[in-house]
């Protein structure tokens, strides 16, 4: 329902290849951790997002994505859906193409005002199932 395969295969292939994923620390027991894994697997560079700003699979980390002093184009997004929206308005705000919510990840209203200003969006769906779906 919100991610057609037209829009999915657009952010996987045409989007660019820097993903911010918001969430993502070094617990490896974390689903961040192994989904960021495999978008480095397909050729992403994975820029982790997290107050800790760790270093994860060896990319420097940022607190918040306005933190990071270089462009990024797609936000995935692995926090709860109450704060889902306010991070999905900061993607916007730093010039992201598109915006992930994973898989529970839902906020319709930060669906619609994502869409609205032009980025493309999904929500509700995992990329590391959908890259070898997609193929």
């Amino acid at each position: 329902m919100y991610g057609d395969d037209e829009t999915i295969r657009r952010i996987l292939t045409g989007s660019g290849d820097t993903w911010a994923v918001v969430g993502l620390s070094a617990n490896r027991s974390r689903a961040a951790y192994g989904v960021a894994a495999v978008l480095q697997r397909f050729g992403k560079r994975v820029i982790p997002v997290h107050p800790k700003a760790e270093t994860v699979h060896g990319e420097q980390g940022y607190a918040s994505l306005a933190d990071i002093p270089f462009a990024v184009d797609v936000v995935d997004v692995f926090v709860n859906s109450d704060l889902a929206g306010a991070v999905a308005d900061e993607a916007v705000a730093k010039g992201a193409k598109a915006v992930w919510f994973q898989l529970g990840v839902i906020d319709e209203a930060a669906y619609e005002r994502t869409r609205a200003a032009g980025l493309d969006m999904v929500m509700d769906h995992c990329p590391a199932i959908e890259i070898p779906r997609l193929g």
